[in-house]
């Protein structure tokens, strides 16, 4: 999902020793004291520098520093630089990409920038990308189910579903890609309210 490394950090006058994780829209502090997590989205940032190893924010929030060493250069070029939507999820100029379920217009804007090989309702068996939107466990079981039928090679299979919503969770799409034969390789944040987990076929299955 990102980097993470144990640190010192510094917020105000508070000093904490937790994990930090670079995720790929926030900065994510867990204090190894039980304190609440602490969350500095990209969104608020101010300011980002490395300076002598420490990465210093200055949010919406307050002020921000993470002792990170040589990391905090790289860190802070992702704060600064972070990968757009379609970099994350790996689209490429004509790409064929397939969507099934409801996708939002921002999405399907994004994808027309990219490409013009899009097919919307139905898996096309050129597809290198599937994108499969579901929202509840009968949903994923259903369009796995297909997809999981259809991909070949390297196709990778997105399966993009809601945070925090009981009716599905993200054991449940693991779960349910595994035991479609898949592998799960990577985990982006395709919204503010959903999470797009990346399926393909295990090498020796190719």
């Amino acid at each position: 999902m990102g980097n993470e490394a144990t640190c010192t950090a510094h917020f105000g006058k508070k000093k904490l020793t937790g994990k930090a994780l670079l995720e790929t829209s926030e900065i994510l502090f867990r204090p190894t004291d039980g304190s609440p997590r602490l969350r500095i989205p990209f969104s608020t940032i101010k300011s980002a520098k490395a300076v002598d190893g420490e990465l210093r924010v200055q949010s919406a929030d307050g002020s921000a520093i993470f002792e990170l060493g040589a990391t905090a250069e790289k860190w802070c070029h992702k704060i600064l630089h972070p990968k757009t939507r379609t970099e994350k999820l790996g689209l490429k100029p004509g790409m064929n990409v397939s969507l099934i379920g409801d996708f939002d217009s921002d999405f399907a804007k994004e994808l027309r920038a990219i490409s013009q090989n899009i097919h919307n309702g139905k898996i096309n068996p050129a597809s290198e990308l599937i994108f499969l939107s579901v929202g509840s466990t009968k949903s994923l079981a259903t369009g796995i189910d297909k997809a999981a039928r259809t991909i070949r090679g390297a196709t990778a299979l997105w399966i993009v579903y809601p945070k925090g919503k009981k009716e599905i969770t993200e054991n449940d799409v693991l779960s349910a890609g595994r035991k479609a034969g898949l592998k799960d390789i990577k985990v982006v944040g395709f919204a503010a309210t959903h999470t797009a987990l990346k399926f393909v076929v295990p090498l020796e299955g190719r």
